[in-house]
């Protein structure tokens, strides 16, 4: 699966440990953000909650790809929930941008897709956004847990769905 780890592994056979040739070299450089990926997406990929699957649709391209949430408990259970994430080229100074592609009526996620989720913003004051230290697999298991010990009724993104929760649960 992780294609672009063993394009790393054989870019290095061929170079050695010096470039001969420096123009060669800077065309095959391997950016910061995807050698992280290629260690991130293995850990991720061996620690997924079993309420979820991710899909890369281009193996090649680790810094972009689709993550299916499918509750087991709670309001959601049964319910099966897209989501679209992308790995800037800042990762891992900034976080991934994550967007609903399921439309739902949640009090911390939009009809339009945006995610209130603290560990996905970049300054947070009560200190639990998003740190150089958190991983891939930090944002998998947040945006599962939106659906459970994460869904928050009193500091909702969409206030209207959180109003309806407590008019008619």
């Amino acid at each position: 699966m992780l294609t672009l780890a063993s394009k790393l592994k054989r870019d290095d056979g061929v170079r050695g440990p010096r470039a001969s040739n420096p123009a060669s070299d800077s065309t095959r450089r391997v950016s910061v953000r995807d050698k992280l990926l290629v260690k991130e997406v293995a850990e991720l990929e061996a620690n997924l909650p079993c309420t979820c699957k991710v899909n890369f649709p281009d193996p090649n391209k680790l810094h972009y790809f689709h993550l299916t949430v499918i509750p087991d408990e709670g309001y959601y259970q049964g319910g099966k929930f897209q989501f679209e994430i992308e790995v800037p080229d800042a990762y891992n100074m900034v976080p991934p941008k994550v967007k609903c592609l399921t439309r739902i009526w949640h009090p911390n996620i939009t009809e339009t897709g945006e995610i209130c989720l603290s560990l996905l913003r970049e300054h947070s004051i009560d200190g639990t956004g998003w740190a150089p230290t958190r991983t891939l697999k930090d944002v998998v298991w947040g945006l599962n847990s939106l659906f459970t010990d994460l869904l928050n009724f009193d500091d909702p993104l969409n206030i209207e769905a959180a109003e309806h929760h407590l008019r008619d649960k």
